[in-house]
């Protein structure tokens, strides 16, 4: 399947870093967009908290002025990095008084992190969704009824 640089360029930064155990969403720099943006903390001035999807005044001047970070517009860079701190089981925006996973770190949590990224970003490129097995499997579940399930 073919698909945008951006999108190649984003999977193979967050595959490393889930790897490499350079992935930390608490971190600026090693969080989901932070790995994006080759360890780089200059998107947390987008906005004001850290898991929001507002911009802030030098985040809206970026935005209007078409302005880019390895492909992706800031509002596009502040969705990325609240779909990953949800699915992680964060509260948004991050304060230490709202709910957070008990191990931000784990390899579990990490993953369900990426996966919501990895499912957005192919969604923003408008490509089918690269981690889902059934289209590798060209399987389509069927839904069935409670009296079926029952049955088998």
């Amino acid at each position: 399947m073919k698909t945008t640089k951006r999108l190649d360029l984003a999977i193979q930064k967050l595959y490393t870093a889930f790897h490499n155990n350079t992935l930390n969403p608490e971190c600026c720099k090693q969080c989901a967009v932070g790995n994006i943006l080759d360890h780089t903390d200059a998107w947390k001035h987008l906005s004001d908290n850290h898991g929001s999807t507002t911009l802030n005044y030098i985040g809206m001047v970026n935005q209007k002025f078409g302005k880019t970070f390895n492909g992706y517009s800031p509002l596009e860079l502040l969705h990325i990095e609240a779909q990953f701190l949800k699915a992680c089981g964060y509260q948004l925006p991050l304060h230490h008084n709202n709910k957070k996973p008990k191990n931000p770190t784990d390899k579990e949590v990490l993953f369900l992190g990426l996966s919501a990224v990895v499912q957005f970003l192919c969604k923003l490129d408008n490509m089918p969704d690269v981690m889902d097995c059934n289209q590798l499997f060209q399987f389509q579940p069927q839904i069935k009824t409670s009296k079926a399930l029952m049955l088998s």
